[in-house]
């Protein structure tokens, strides 16, 4: 007998629940404000998804055993810090695929929305400021995505150690 994965459905709905919630708060602020704001937040959003990719690349390249020996010492968080490493392909999916995914779309149309923006108050067409912002939203999301899979490959104990303390503090499942 086949075994069902039910992970996949839980991927697919969480994925086009987040996606609304993200893109309507983004717009709603976005739509009702300066481009100054516009900018901070697609900069807010720019960092989540590299931060996020961070933690997907830790929790397959952390040691579980270094957790258990804190896990029998009752150290808060190892527990919860193996769990994250032996779920590490589901983490890994949502931190990467799901989040990751979810901030490259919102920044997207973040971008295009400071785009046209822009192109209304300065006398840059809208081709223009709309490839200056794409170039923009590219190179910082690959460039840091890039510079921080570096740190945590060398720092992926210490980073999902931190995950798991947060989710011990949050009491998170």
């Amino acid at each position: 007998m086949v075994k069902k994965n039910n992970w996949i459905y839980k991927v697919f709905l969480l994925t086009f629940f987040l996606s609304i919630m993200f893109s309507t708060i983004t717009n709603l602020i976005a739509y009702n404000t300066n481009q100054l704001v516009i900018f901070i937040i697609l900069v807010l959003v720019i960092a989540t998804g590299i931060i996020f990719d961070m933690i997907g690349a830790s929790s397959f390249t952390s040691k579980e055993a270094t957790f258990h020996a804190m896990a029998s010492r009752k150290i808060k968080g190892a527990k919860e810090t193996v769990n994250l490493i032996r779920n590490n392909v589901k983490i890994s999916s949502f931190c990467n695929d799901v989040v990751g995914d979810i901030c490259g779309i919102v920044s997207g149309g973040l971008g295009a929305v400071l785009a046209g923006s822009l192109s209304e108050s300065t006398s840059l067409s809208i081709t223009v400021t709309s490839i200056i912002i794409a170039a923009f939203i590219s190179a910082f999301t690959v460039g840091g995505k890039a510079i921080f899979k570096g740190v945590a490959i060398n720092n992926s104990d210490k980073i999902i150690f931190m995950i798991g303390r947060i989710k011990c503090f949050l009491k998170l499942k």
